[in-house]
């Protein structure tokens, strides 16, 4: 576990001004407030959430939503499920694909470990080879606990998955010949519908995959199989999946940060107000007659879903975040009424892309008591910065 360097551990108490920059920040009353938010909308639908923490990857940040009623973790990687289950998180959840046996030999002794625990593993598949791997490592390790399997089926991302429908069933089948493989339900997420700028155009995508979901639960139950859960959603459609009768659980993830890809797309009137929790501070180090220059560059944040947009101003006085290179931002003022900042201005970025962001860094600074006149609670281990195997 990463020890938090001495200069940054003396800010904790200070005034949010003291704050290096560019630094990663995290207001703390907004994301306490999303997490509430979404703990009642789960505890209204009667459903599970289990947030994706290759967003935040905390495990600090993933304990507080258990303690808010999440259910546990979803991963990508191995390595994120191992720094999880390190910082403490007992039921994590793979929700992907992994073929290379030295992968899967770590798999199955975390599946142990957590067991040793109290707590469980579960992992998804999409194809025979992928099953008899896991069975295979699942029995050199030597231990009696068991993995929950989930079938992964295609339901629009055009990732991993078998199609819905008979594909699915001779998985879940194969699986439930194993002894250590459970087969646990269905892994049904549609990545891409989470950003479509129309909430009609996410309703209409999340209706064609629950009917999908749903015909392929129906499926394997008439083989004989028990289909304990179907999960997936994210935070862009998790009023449809929550709502539909099918889903059990919701992966929704972003919604503890909220990025400026979301920020862009039509609410959904159903959806939780989510807020901005995310800040990238910087400070203006360079002004000129026609735009400012800030020192948060492309180091700083991801630009694969956009660039940042400058947040907390005042109406009127919009600023534009423009390409300035790897340590700088260039930013014009925009509107009527709008003017450059002046040198030496702290100003807050809101990430287009939040979870590639938080991977560019080693800590997270929390703050509490607002941007503007908050202090320095704590200081956040980024945990699983570079989880990448």
């Amino acid at each position: 576990m990463k020890a938090i360097p001495e200069a940054l551990a003396a800010i904790i108490g200070q005034r949010v001004d003291q704050i290096d920059t560019p630094a990663l920040v995290i207001d703390l009353g907004a994301m306490d407030r999303n997490i509430q938010r979404m703990a009642e909308f789960a505890r209204k639908h009667q459903v599970r959430w289990r947030p994706h923490a290759k967003m935040h990857k905390s495990a600090e940040l993933a304990l507080l939503m258990q303690q808010a009623g999440a259910q546990g973790v979803c991963v990508q990687k191995t390595s994120e499920a191992e720094a999880m289950a390190e910082g403490g998180v007992r039921d994590i959840t793979i929700t992907n694909q992994v073929i290379a046996m030295p992968k899967l030999h770590r798999v199955a002794r975390l599946a142990a470990l957590l067991a040793s625990r109290g707590g469980r593993l579960g992992i998804a598949v999409d194809s025979p080879e992928g099953i008899e791997r896991l069975a295979e490592a699942m029995v050199l390790s030597g231990s009696d606990a068991g993995i929950d399997v989930l079938v992964e089926i295609d339901v629009g991302q055009g990732r991993c998955g078998v199609p819905p429908g008979e594909a699915a069933v001779a998985l879940a089948l194969a699986v439930a010949r194993h002894s250590r493989l459970r087969f646990a339900g269905l892994q049904a997420y549609h990545g891409r519908a989470q950003h479509l700028a129309s909430a009609a155009d996410r309703r209409d995508a999340i209706t064609q995959v629950v009917q999908q979901a749903a015909k392929t639960r129906d499926l394997i139950i008439a083989a004989g199989l028990p289909v304990p859960l179907v999960t997936g959603s994210g935070t862009g459609t998790l009023v449809h999946e929550a709502a539909s009768g099918v889903y059990g659980e919701l992966q929704a993830g972003s919604f503890l940060f909220m990025d400026a890809d979301y920020a862009r797309n039509e609410r959904d009137p159903a959806q939780p107000a989510f807020e901005h929790a995310l800040f990238v501070k910087t400070q203006v180090i360079s002004v000129r007659d026609t735009h400012a220059v800030c020192d948060a560059g492309h180091k700083s944040h991801a630009i694969d879903s956009g660039l940042p947009t400058v947040g907390q101003l005042s109406v009127g006085r919009a600023l534009r975040y423009a390409n300035g290179g790897d340590e700088h931002g260039l930013l014009y003022a925009e509107g009527d009424k709008a003017r450059l900042p002046a040198l030496g201005r702290m100003l807050w970025l809101i990430p287009g892309h939040c979870d590639p962001t938080v991977n560019l860094y080693d800590f997270m600074i929390g703050v509490r008591g607002g941007l503007t006149l908050g202090t320095v609670e704590r200081i956040i281990r980024v945990d699983a910065r570079g989880a990448l195997h």
